[in-house]
């Protein structure tokens, strides 16, 4: 596909974007547009921060750190496993940890997506 010149500045920039800024400037852009990009964001999003597992179709997320915002991050952690806000609090204490496993890197970007949000860090295996 060829892009305007514009376009192609556009698509640059976007690239060097980590995936908290990329969800930031897709919810600004649904606001600001009054439309919807939930299927883009998962390929955007794919391709910015999963080229570590490209080569593998699924893969670990691993919270790393929970950092400042530890009470945030626990209830992420508690939306994402649906378990109990105590099972959540154990589990972020216990960073590094693996919060799923196995799973298609679309859904790893928007759950690393969640976490980077609150604060955590956030790595694939």
């Amino acid at each position: 596909m060829e892009l305007t010149a514009n376009a192609q500045k556009i698509l640059d920039l976007v690239k060097e974007l980590s995936v908290l800024e990329m969800n930031s400037l897709v919810k600004a852009m649904e606001e600001e547009f009054g439309v919807s990009a939930a299927a883009g964001v998962m390929v955007a999003g794919a391709a910015a921060g999963g080229e570590a597992a490209a080569a593998d179709d699924s893969v670990t997320v691993e919270l790393a750190d929970a950092g400042q915002q530890k009470i945030a991050v626990i209830k992420v952690v508690k939306e994402i496993l649906n378990i109990d806000l105590k099972e959540a609090k154990d589990t972020v204490e216990k960073a590094p940890v693996n919060i799923k496993e196995k799973i298609k890197i679309d859904e790893a970007e928007v759950i690393k997506a969640k976490l980077e949000e609150a604060g955590a860090k956030v790595n694939f295996k």
